[in-house]
C-alpha cells in the first residue's frame, strides 16, 4: 500500500513552461480554473494535480501531459541540449 508521501514524488516542469510562456501564476490559474496558490503548490511539488487539472495544464501549453509531469525526475535541460548537439554532430 502506498503512503501519502508517495503521491508527492510527481515531478513537473510547470514553472519552466509557465515562465517561458510569460504567464504569471495568477494568469495560469485563471486559464485552468484554480487558485494561484494551487499553481505554486504544483510547481514546488507539494501537490499532485487531478487528471483533469493535469490535462488542462497540458492543453494550455499544447503539449502531452507527460511533457509536464513525470513519476521520475526529468533529465536536466543542459543534458538534453548536450545530447541533442552530439546527435547533430
Amino acid at each position: 500500500m502506498s503512503s501519502h508521501n508517495d503521491s508527492l514524488s510527481l515531478h513537473n516542469r510547470l514553472a519552466l513552461f509557465r515562465v517561458e510562456r510569460g504567464l504569471s501564476r495568477a494568469a495560469l490559474a485563471e486559464l485552468v480554473g484554480v487558485n494561484p496558490q494551487t499553481i505554486g503548490f504544483l510547481e514546488r511539488g507539494q501537490y499532485g494535480p487531478s487528471l483533469e487539472l493535469g490535462l488542462k495544464l497540458a492543453a494550455v501549453f499544447g503539449v502531452p501531459v507527460e511533457t509536464l509531469f513525470s513519476l521520475t525526475p526529468f533529465q536536466s535541460l543542459a543534458s538534453q541540449l548536450a545530447a541533442q548537439a552530439a546527435g547533430e554532430a
